[in-house]
């Protein structure tokens, strides 16, 4: 018997150096592991300088070739117009329009998609064939507010919140499945130990290092890293690492350490690095951090995948105390959660850990054995094919 086929269907632009990209590769290939022939479609856009030379998707983001990629055309303005929301508009119309003149001469056993507009229209186009939608915010606008109630009643919905899971229950969905996002366990099955990854990084060997990995925005919203740095000034010694970018907010980030007399050579910053080499750091840190501040993206609609690779890492977690991470992390257990935009309650929860490296390594030690107990793509890949396949 052929395996059932599913194409993900993205309206993203592939590779590129946002966490998204990461996160749909690594589906796909779960998904593909999980026992569906998966293929993923995604328009041919404009690239940065710095990825235009990748020849493989599956190579850039370390994973195995065990799905199919395909690309569409489309008319991508975002060069010449980055900001316009008619730029966005004619991108995404015109990506839907060779989509649903390809779409009919493919077999699709299920359609995937995390895109609102996609999504809508699968609905009403492919009206029989199970949809999955993979809710990653809310969309407030007047415009789309109707396509979400369409994809509530129409869809099944893998919400990566339970606020989100919640959103779209009030709007009449009853097919709905929280499924969090995760890791990939290969990449952190054979992790070094902090002197090796030390010596890798050419990090100093006997430091107290406080580590950031990944883009240091999202969506226009600051990721909280300012508030570390405040913290860090009442925590002697520590240095801050920061693995990721951009390169104008990291050099503004060692620019405002510096300013508060701190030792520049406590500064360790790598820029971004390929997601392979990523655990490496991880295990060269002592405690990683999720500063973020409040706002409802980040309480209610983010499920990061440094949080599940933090914990894959095994080092200790301190984080903002956000609905959205709480949902993850157990204060004690294997994370330590502060109010955020606290930088005192952060740099008190800092300077526990290094004062208490018994308690520093039981945290990691529980929030990896959980990580590799929950939140695999395995795992989540395995759960998504069963919610898939309900009846109803």
């Amino acid at each position: 018997m052929a395996e059932p086929r599913l194409l993900y269907l993205s309206n993203n632009r592939l590779p590129t150096e946002k966490a998204h990209g990461l996160q749909i590769a690594q589906m796909c290939e779960a998904l593909a592991d999980a026992g569906y022939a998966v293929t993923l479609v995604a328009p041919r856009r404009f690239n940065t300088r710095e990825l235009r030379g990748v020849r493989s998707l599956w190579d850039h983001y370390g994973v195995r070739r065990n799905f199919a990629f395909a690309r569409l055309p489309c008319l991508d303005l975002f060069p010449l117009f980055p900001r316009s929301v008619l730029t966005f508009l004619t991108q995404t119309f015109t990506y839907l329009l060779a989509l649903l003149a390809w779409l009919p001469f493919q077999r699709a056993d299920v359609l995937y998609t995390r895109d609102l507009f996609i999504g809508a229209a699968l609905a009403l186009l492919r009206p029989r064939t199970p949809l999955i939608y993979e809710m990653h915010q809310v969309h407030r606008s007047r415009p789309a507010q109707p396509l979400q109630k369409l994809l509530a009643r129409r869809a099944r919905v893998v919400a990566i919140t339970g606020h989100l899971a919640e959103y779209m229950r009030a709007l009449g969905a009853t097919r709905v499945l929280v499924a969090h996002d995760g890791f990939r366990a290969a990449r952190f099955a054979d992790l070094p130990d902090r002197a090796a990854a030390r010596a890798a990084a050419n990090w100093p060997t006997d430091a107290f290092i406080v580590g950031w990995v990944g883009r240091l925005t999202m969506l226009g919203l600051d990721k909280g890293v300012g508030t570390l740095v405040e913290a860090l000034r009442e925590v002697e010694g520590a240095h801050l690492a920061i693995v990721g970018g951009p390169e104008d907010m990291v050099a503004a980030l060692r620019t405002r350490w510096t300013a508060a007399g701190m030792d520049a050579t406590r500064f360790l910053a790598t820029g971004q690095v390929l997601p392979d080499a990523v655990p490496l750091y991880l295990s060269a840190f002592d405690v990683c951090a999720m500063p973020h501040p409040w706002t409802e993206q980040f309480a209610y609609h983010t499920s990061p995948l440094k949080l599940f690779e933090y914990m894959a890492a095994g080092r200790a977690i301190v984080a903002s105390n956000l609905p959205a991470f709480a949902e993850v992390l157990t204060e004690g257990k294997t994370a330590l959660l502060v109010p955020p935009g606290d930088s005192a309650a952060l740099a008190t929860a800092i300077r526990r850990l290094r004062d208490d490296p018994a308690f520093c390594a039981q945290l990691g030690a529980r929030a990896r054995a959980e990580a590799l107990a929950r939140y695999t793509w395995a795992a989540r890949a395995a759960a998504i094919k069963a919610f898939a396949e309900e009846a109803g």
